[in-house]
């Protein structure tokens, strides 16, 4: 199973295909956005991702298509731009906050200290003798 970045990271992959933007949007949904699990994303970016989730499920389908299919049939290639946009921009917001998490949470390891005086440091015999 796929993290939640990878699959965001295959759904702006999918985006930036050249095929029709609605053939991208569905894709990218059916392919890998489907499979997130809220849970599985950083809390600042699931009140984002419920609603690009709602903008690709909203329409009652006709007999044969999904919702996703029918929701994206029914939007104008403007409102198909912006949700794409939101996707990629919700990957973004998922690397800079999953960077700035492991950040936080790497540990400083002080190899010496930085008050240590130059005579308290021992040099090998062999750098000594040149």
């Amino acid at each position: 199973m796929m993290s939640a970045w990878e699959s965001l990271h295959s759904a702006t992959l999918e985006l930036a295909r050249s095929t029709p933007i609605k053939q991208r949007l569905v894709s990218a949904y059916q392919r890998h956005l489907a499979t997130i699990a809220e849970d599985q994303l950083p809390t600042e970016v699931r009140d984002s991702f419920r609603q690009v989730l709602a903008s690709l499920s909203g329409v009652k389908p006709l007999r044969g298509e999904d919702a996703v299919v029918a929701s994206v049939r029914k939007m104008s290639i403007q409102e198909a731009d912006d949700c794409s946009t939101s996707i990629v921009e919700l990957f973004g917001l998922t690397c800079r906050l999953m960077l700035s998490s492991a950040r936080l949470s790497a540990s400083v390891v002080q190899l010496h200290s930085v008050e240590r005086e130059a005579d308290g440091y021992e040099i090998p015999a062999l750098i000594a003798s040149h």
